[in-house]
């Protein structure tokens, strides 16, 4: 076991000498230990395989100082007390098995982080095993990517808050920093952070095909091809659209293939593929009741998308699309960019209400204007109008819905012709728009006075006496449907 320093020599003298230690040393965890060695930490790592710590020291060993070990044994050694170890394994199984080696390890009081995409149900579970044996446990949201992890992560930490208070300052100090603020802090109990993390994703997945969508109707309806569309979306980014996936949705629009000359977006098989953290927060929508319409569609969409049988049958259904007289190209633009704005609004606003039943359900006490601030930086979700949203929540903290916010109706009110516009264009070309149409159903559900719900409850009153309530009178009531249909008060 040896040192490596910032001049590449070894040292022998390692017990107790790590500030931090980072097991499970692929792309994320070694820009991460990385990450933390560029701030002046001492760090052990870790990994099943010797080989990609010896690349990471190899490679990367000059940028501060790094603790190479082999075993859990050395890596607990080499750690000072409270230990506090970053485990960035394959969610699931994986790290169960790596959290008990290091619980087996370690002592009362020693903090176990898992930084990975784990179920949040899975982290409530061992939190509380951990509290059992004395090891303190964090589950913290990490979110960013590769290039993230290394130069500034929003991170999503949950636990008791004094494990929080040991490992707190370190987390801000390798996050990503808006306005010299920290984009990371602490969530909440047990499971809570990587909840956040989970919903997050959610809204990460209806952002992208809402973008995607915008890219369909702009090339299927204004004719704009790839190349010209990615100054659309360059165009896009220095107004309210501003964010990271809109900015890299230009660098791939603007790509050309070096094998065929075409874009490269044409070249792409046109399958999404998706590691679950959406399902798992539809999931978790459906178990809460919750509509997030757009987070669902878009996971559809994606599966729909890989759904080969099907859509190579579908090929040969009638189109039926109707015949209009098209759209004005630059018009159009504008309508697209104010639906686009629209639905995202609609996505995250579906996220919080989610987040929000969730603390509710589980005792969290999670400030959500909290989470628009540290989302503003490093993480995939990152956009300008997140200070909108953190202003919103500054406001008015028990906001029953982010639409209520006067900026956020205005935005909605401004965007709305177009949006409808946009969705009746959309329909008539055939052009699929399932995350357009379901954000502004929402929209429409939200303010609609009287819904079908009241069919709905009077025919699950006749099949199956589940009774009704009245709007004229307090009490559950029930018609005798097979007798003479009085009714009667349940």
């Amino acid at each position: 076991m040896s040192t490596e320093r910032a001049d590449g020599q070894p040292t022998t003298d390692t017990t107790g000498t790590a500030d931090i230690g980072v097991t499970g040393l692929a792309v994320m965890g070694s820009n991460i230990a990385r990450n933390f060695a560029r701030h002046g930490y001492t760090v052990a790592v870790h990994n099943r395989s010797a080989g990609k710590t010896d690349a990471l020291l190899a490679e990367h060993g000059h940028e501060g100082t790094f603790v190479r070990t082999e075993t859990v044994a050395e890596f607990a050694a080499a750690l000072r007390t409270p230990r506090r170890a970053l485990v960035m394994v394959q969610a699931g199984g994986p790290t169960d098995a790596v959290i008990e080696a290091l619980a087996d390890a370690f002592d009362p009081g020693d903090i176990i982080i898992d930084g990975g995409n784990s179920l949040y149900t899975d982290t409530i579970r061992r939190e509380k095993a951990m509290a059992e044996r004395g090891i303190r446990f964090i589950g913290a949201g990490i979110s960013g990517g590769e290039e993230g992890a290394l130069e500034g992560p929003s991170i999503m930490p949950g636990g008791p808050a004094s494990s929080y208070e040991v490992v707190g300052p370190m987390l801000e100090d390798i996050s990503a920093k808006v306005d010299g603020t920290p984009c990371c802090t602490h969530i909440g109990d047990d499971g809570s952070g990587h909840f956040v993390k989970m919903v997050h994703n959610g809204i990460e997945y209806a952002d992208m095909q809402l973008i995607g969508e915008a890219y369909s109707l702009l090339r299927g309806l204004a004719g704009i091809e790839p190349g010209p569309m990615a100054e659309v979306f360059r165009e896009w980014n220095t107004g309210e659209l501003d964010s990271y996936l809109i900015e890299i949705t230009a660098e791939v629009l603007a790509q050309v293939d070096g094998t065929t000359g075409s874009p490269l977006v044409d070249m792409i098989v046109d399958e999404a593929g998706q590691k679950g953290t959406g399902r798992w927060t539809v999931k978790s929508a459906l178990d809460l009741g919750v509509p997030v319409t757009g987070i669902a569609e878009a996971v559809f969409a994606r599966a729909l998308s890989s759904s080969t049988p099907q859509r190579r049958a579908g090929r040969a259904l009638p189109e039926f699309a109707l015949q209009t007289d098209g759209v004005d190209p630059d018009s159009f633009v504008e309508d697209v960019r104010r639906a686009l704005y629209a639905s995202k609004v609609i996505a995250y606003a579906q996220g919080f209400d989610q987040i929000t039943a969730a603390a509710a359900e589980h005792g969290w006490d999670i400030d959500r204007g909290a989470l628009a601030t540290i989302w503003r930086g490093g993480c995939i979700i990152r956009a300008t109008f997140l200070d909108r949203i953190r202003e919103a929540y500054a406001a008015d903290p028990e906001l029953p819905t982010l639409l209520a916010a006067p900026y956020f109706a205005d935005a909605l009110a401004d965007c709305i012709v177009s949006w409808r516009q946009v969705v009746a264009e959309a329909v008539s070309a055939g052009i699929p728009v399932p995350g357009f149409a379901a954000a502004l159903a929402y929209y429409d559900g939200l303010r609609t006075e009287r819904l079908p719900a009241a069919l709905i409850q009077g025919q699950r009153d006749y099949f199956g006496a589940h009774t009704y309530r009245r709007t004229d009178r307090e009490g559950s009531f029930h018609t005798l449907w097979s007798g003479d249909r009085s009714e009667v008060e349940a």
